[in-house]
């Protein structure tokens, strides 16, 4: 901490405004009144506002929900549909096979549509009403340790109003030192700052390494005379085309209200093929002609990005270190099977927020101090929930029939399998060198039902200050168009779902550059997973920017 930066000090900091951030500062304070024990909390997010940069499928498990609020419906939870009737289907390249009864990790009867930024939007103004003092538009840029480096003692926010070479603007704003006593991780898939204390407190330690899907939703307006509105289903699972049994994916279709429908299509990102384009695929899955019934005649209101960590219980870091938690999606708190994070991640801040009170109480923040929040969730229902797909990202990465042979000894033996544990590989590992040089081509476009990529970027309403640095740092631009182009052919032109990497001409040189246009981030972090050279980084931009998700 230097002079120049403004220090604040809270009892308890939460960094990120998700559900599992935002159930864990309610908590707490619920906790804290029953104590009549005053409390300063503090959670900062880095959209706009809360439930800004939240996307998610969304089925809601309400099992946390209710422990955490009980008659939750009647105090405004923003419901979509409850589930009546789910069902679950194989494509084919030009037909459908619906499965008699889904596996029952799928099974939603009495869960809840949702749409995610509309409920963190919700559970945002619970807690404030409760005194915790949420400051969105805030990023999280560095970690602050104590002296000896070994213990978190909180969070540094970015500064505001620097150019595009990082010098103070006549508007600039220096960050503010966020000083606590328990720091609270809850930044989602891949945190940035979580990355940062892996390599200073090494989370990670005899643990496997965490593995990404990446997940593409829409919001479809459709018109009054739609068949499918007039059915008794309200959501659908689909898997097969279009990347069959090879790379693991699947998509889903869910009831919403006013005449919507929520689509949406993840692919693994242990994925071998370089040339394989996400956003392609996920509008290709559109285009089967099932899905393009049921959603024919419609118009894409809103479009969004983002990664899911779904390695489990086995990529699970240290939940604890001396001074700060780690809670939600940036702790693998994920059911993989079930395709479902939400109730968990909940659960999680939750029983962080029993073992904060403790560490209170006791005045003890080191990691024996704040031990019982591991302890809780070993003793929780959503440690056998985790457990039980502890191998199924790894049965997924699996081919042709060996997948249906694992994941179905898994079903049988409750996520065991023949082999436990299973290894998972780095997403960043697993591409092959190029086998075919042109992509296939690309899907037809309509600009009303199936977007192009930037009209996608448009539709999520990301926005990025054109004159700030960049926050995509690519370490070295060379091997982009040398080794990275010579083995793969820049996969990042094509895993990124929102065209930010590009490959052009230098009208100068007359060479290939790379070129970067980090104002059509989505922040989904794909980039900085599958990147093959780890030549990409991820940071924070500015905060308040990125997507404004009002529907998804």
């Amino acid at each position: 901490m230097t002079a120049d930066h403004e220090q604040i000090e809270f009892d308890v900091l939460f960094v990120g405004g998700g559900p599992a951030a935002l159930a864990g500062a309610i908590a707490l304070m619920q906790q804290a009144r029953a104590r009549n024990q005053e409390l300063e909390v503090a959670l900062i997010e880095k959209g706009a506002e809360i439930g800004a940069h939240a996307v998610s499928g969304a089925i809601l498990n309400p099992v946390a929900l209710a422990e955490l609020l009980p008659g939750y419906q009647q105090r405004g939870c923003p419901i979509e549909a409850t589930v009546g009737e789910d069902a679950f289907y194989y494509l084919t390249a030009h037909g459908q096979y619906r499965l008699p009864i889904a596996p029952r990790q799928m099974r939603n009867k009495g869960f809840h549509v949702i749409s995610l930024s509309k409920f963190t939007r919700w559970l945002g103004g619970l807690a404030e009403e409760m005194g915790v003092n949420l400051f969105p538009g805030f990023d999280g840029r560095q970690v602050l340790f104590s002296p000896d480096g070994r213990r978190v003692i909180g969070v540094r926010t970015g500064d505001k109003g620097l150019d595009k070479q990082g010098r103070p603007k006549a508007n600039f704003e220096a960050g503010i030192d966020l000083v606590a006593k328990v720091t609270v991780f809850a930044e989602g898939a891949r945190g940035s700052l979580v990355k940062s204390i892996q390599k200073q407190l090494d989370l990670y330690a005899g643990k496997m390494p965490p593995v990404y899907e990446t997940g593409i939703k829409e919001v479809i307006q459709l018109p009054d005379d739609n068949a499918w509105l007039a059915g008794t289903v309200d959501d659908i699972h689909l898997m097969g085309y279009p990347l069959g049994l090879g790379t693991p994916g699947g998509g889903f279709i869910y009831r919403m209200q006013e005449n919507r429908v929520a689509v949406g299509y993840l692919t693994g990102l242990c994925y071998d093929d370089p040339m394989l384009d996400l956003y392609e695929t996920f509008v290709r899955f559109k285009q089967h002609p099932f899905v393009a019934g049921i959603i024919a005649g419609g118009k894409v209101i809103e479009q969004g990005a983002r990664t899911v960590n779904t390695g489990g219980y086995y990529s699970m870091p240290k939940l604890a270190v001396d001074g700060a938690l780690f809670i939600g999606g940036c702790a693998s708190f994920h059911n993989t099977p079930g395709l479902k994070g939400i109730h968990v991640g909940m659960k999680s801040g939750m029983l962080a927020a029993e073992a904060i009170i403790e560490a209170l109480a006791a005045e003890d923040f080191s990691q024996a101090g704040l031990a019982g929040y591991a302890r809780r969730f070993e003793q929780s229902w959503a440690r056998p929930e985790i457990f039980e797909g502890r191998n199924c990202a790894q049965a997924l990465a699996k081919k042709g029939i060996f997948k249906l042979f694992h994941l179905g000894t898994q079903y049988i033996t409750a996520g065991r399998g023949v082999i436990d544990p299973m290894r998972l590989i780095d997403d960043a590992r697993t591409l092959q060198p190029m086998r075919r040089v042109d992509p296939a081509p690309a899907p037809p476009y309509d600009g009303q039902l199936y977007v192009d990529k930037l009209t996608g970027v448009y539709l999520s309403k990301t926005m990025h200050r054109e004159d700030q640095p960049c926050h995509l740092i690519v370490h070295d631009t060379d091997l982009c168009v040398t080794r990275c182009w010579e083995t793969y052919r820049s996969p990042c032109t094509r895993f990124c779902p929102g065209s930010v990497y590009e490959m052009e001409i230098d009208p100068e040189s007359g060479r290939q550059r790379l070129k970067l246009n980090p104002s059509n981030c989505f922040h989904c972090k794909t980039c900085d997973i599958k990147d093959p050279f780890d030549n990409i980084t991820w940071t924070c931009p500015e905060g308040g920017q990125g997507p404004g998700y009002s529907m998804v």
